[in-house]
Parts: structure tokens; sequence; C-alpha cells
């Protein structure tokens, strides 16, 4: 991947997430094992991991982050514009990108990915000026994070999201919005609107069943139940990715959206609140590059 020569990695990771306490130790010593020389910075907030990325820009060969979707979420602005690969050891709970790009779970095979993988471009999605990685909604998402404990999260792991969507689509009311596509403009009636930029989002869900995250597209759905049966029917689509309108979702495919509604409404990205509409979306193609596996070469699908 880099080169015969020992390359130099920033590992950045949430020191307060359970499993990065419980499992980095071990991922950095195997790192190093595999002849990457790590600097490791100790980092309270978050918020700091985009200056930190800079300011290292001329002094490591790659960025190693330790975490979830939350914490990729949260490094993302540091990466645009540094050349910096990403490498990723998939310490969260649903580790959406990674099953997106196909980095193995398991924490020794991540470590090999990194190691000796393969650099790949991957496009981002882009709301308001923030970028992210997944998905952007608003409506049950931003609900569905505000209500998910990291109790639930211990306790169901990649069932939570799941589980706590369910109970709030039982409770939610619709919620009129105005959906900008291609110059056209279409009112709605939903319980979510989500722009997906990956394939997997929500501990497993799928945005599109043929979504990737090179295709240069942007995928919308929106939930508009009309009949109480239709939840059922949401759901398994949720899961699948394959949604139909006569069932209870629109969808819509492009490189740009924007969406309005009466007041500002949070907009979730990767599971952080980060916008507020009224919001315009588009996709950044090839904006920056990740580490995946060799057999992972391209995930791009012809269309």
């Amino acid at each position: 991947m880099f080169g015969p020569d020992p390359k130099t990695a920033l590992l950045l990771a949430n020191p307060h997430a359970r499993q990065v306490q419980q499992k980095l130790p071990k991922a950095l010593l195997q790192l190093q094992i595999l002849g990457l020389e790590i600097i490791q910075e100790s980092v309270q907030d978050p918020d700091e991991f985009p200056p930190l990325i800079r300011s290292y820009r001329d002094r490591v060969d790659l960025i190693i982050v330790g975490g979830g979707d939350g914490t990729l979420n949260r490094v993302v602005e540091g990466l645009v514009g540094t050349d910096l690969p990403l490498g990723i050891l998939p310490l969260g709970t649903a580790n959406d990108l990674a099953r997106t790009l196909g980095i193995p779970l398991s924490l020794p095979e991540a470590c090999q990915t990194i190691a000796v993988g393969h650099r790949h471009r991957i496009d981002l999605g882009w709301v308001n000026g923030k970028h992210f990685f997944n998905v952007a909604s608003l409506g049950l998402s931003v609900n569905i994070t505000r209500k998910l404990t990291r109790d639930a999260k211990r306790r169901w792991g990649i069932f939570a999201d799941l589980i706590t969507a369910v109970n709030v689509i039982l409770t939610r009311r619709p919620f009129k919005a105005e959906i900008g596509f291609e110059g056209r403009w279409k009112r709605v009636k939903t319980l979510q609107i989500a722009i997906g930029n990956g394939r997997f989002y929500g501990g497993g869900m799928r945005i599109a069943h043929d979504a990737t995250i090179d295709d240069r597209r942007l995928d919308l759905y929106s939930l508009e139940i009309q009949h109480w049966w239709q939840i059922f029917t949401v759901l398994l689509a949720l899961w699948t990715g394959r949604h139909r309108r006569d069932l209870g979702t629109r969808t819509l495919s492009g490189t740009e959206f924007e969406v309005v509604t009466a007041k500002p409404y949070p907009i979730n990205t990767d599971g952080e609140i980060t916008a507020h509409t009224p919001a315009r979306f588009r996709v950044i193609p090839k904006a920056i590059e990740v580490i995946v596996p060799r057999k992972k070469e391209s995930t791009r699908k012809k269309r």
C-alpha cells in the first residue's frame, strides 16, 4: 500500500467509549508489530480532531480512527483537503461506514487491512457546509438519536437503533416539508427524510439496496405512511433498502437536493445533530481516500 519503508500514522479515538478503553491497546500493539509507527494524541473533546489532523498534515502518512460512526463524523472535516488516507478501527456499536467499505469488524483483521490494504477514493455527502459519510436525515432519526441511550446500546448492540426506531415510529406524527430536485419542488407529509451517501446506516439499515459510497450520487427517501399497516412494510424497506412508493416510501436519486420546512428542523449526520433546515445537500465525488481490503479494490457498480 505505502511502499517498503515504515510509515507514520496519527491515531485518534474517543477516550470515553467503552470499546476503545478495552480494545485499543491491543490494536495499537498489533499496528506496531505490522510495521506502523504510531503517534497517539490524547484528546478529550472530539471537536479538537479536525484542527489536530490539519496540524499533522505534513508529519504523518495516514490517519487511523478508532471508534464508531459518530467519532468518524467528528474527524471528516479534518480529512477533507489533506490527502491523508483514513484507516478505520471499528470500535463503535453499528460501524456502518466499515460495513459499507467491507472493512472487517474483527479488530485484528481491521489492523491487517490498515497495514496492507488498498487506498480507495470515496464520495462524501455535504449539507449546509457539513460533510458526512453515511446519511443525513431529519424527522424520526433525530428523535431516535435523542432517545438512544448508552445503556440501550450496551444492552441491545446493533439492534438498539431498530428497537428505538419502532418505538418512535409508533408515537411520532408526520411533518410537512418541500423537497427540491432538478428544478422542481414536491410538497410532502412525512415522518422522515433521509439523504444517503453510503449504503448502511443505523446499525445495518440501508438507504438503497444498490447504493455504494463511490457512485457519485445521493439517494433520498421520504417516509409517507398513509395507513397503520404500512409501518411494517416501511420497517422491512429500511432494513433491505428496497423501497416502494405504494407501500409508504418515496425515493429519489441525484447529485443535489434541497429540503425546506416551515420551522427549522434539526438534521442528523452520521448520528450527530449538526445542521438545520432549510438545507441544501450535495455529493462531493472522490473527496477522500480510505484504506480498504485488497479484495474490495472497487466498490463501484455499473449503472
